[in-house]
């Protein structure tokens, strides 16, 4: 799977670690930064990785920062993208099965580093339940639509 990643500042390390994780799994990982542990501005960085994802560049993307809502919230700018936070297995599992998220957002400073990796492995191991959920992210297609 091609895996877009991207993160501010607070939560560099994390992506490190999880980008190591994902190319050890024999996935594709595309960074789309940023490279260091430096002060920046989340949007320049998780904008372009939700954009990736929504034009099918990449089939799924991971965003980090310090709680994870403000990455959430600018990945979701992106009409077609479904970025679920998640704070542990239990929201990353149903962010797949109940919206389809094609994208996870993680706060590393509300995440443990032993469960991180375990986030990761059961949102990319869900699949998508379908049914009444499909309704749903219909509804939520045609009612944002400008």
């Amino acid at each position: 799977m091609k895996i877009a990643i991207a993160s501010d500042h607070a939560g560099y390390h994390y992506k490190t670690i999880i980008i190591e994780h994902l190319k050890s799994l024999g996935h594709e990982v595309v960074d789309f930064g940023t490279d260091s542990d430096e002060s920046c501005d989340y949007p320049d960085f998780i904008i372009p990785a939700a954009k990736a994802v929504a034009a099918g560049e990449c089939e799924r993307g991971i965003v980090l920062g310090g709680s994870g809502n403000g990455e959430a919230i600018a990945a979701n700018r992106i009409h077609g993208i479904r970025c679920a936070l998640t704070w542990n297995v239990e929201t990353a599992k149903l962010g797949r099965q109940h919206n389809k998220a094609n994208m996870i957002s993680i706060g590393e400073r509300m995440t443990a580093e032993g469960d991180v990796l375990k986030i990761v492995d059961a949102w990319l191991a869900t699949e998508f339940e379908g049914g009444r959920h499909q309704r749903r992210i219909e509804k939520i297609d045609v009612l944002s639509q400008n």
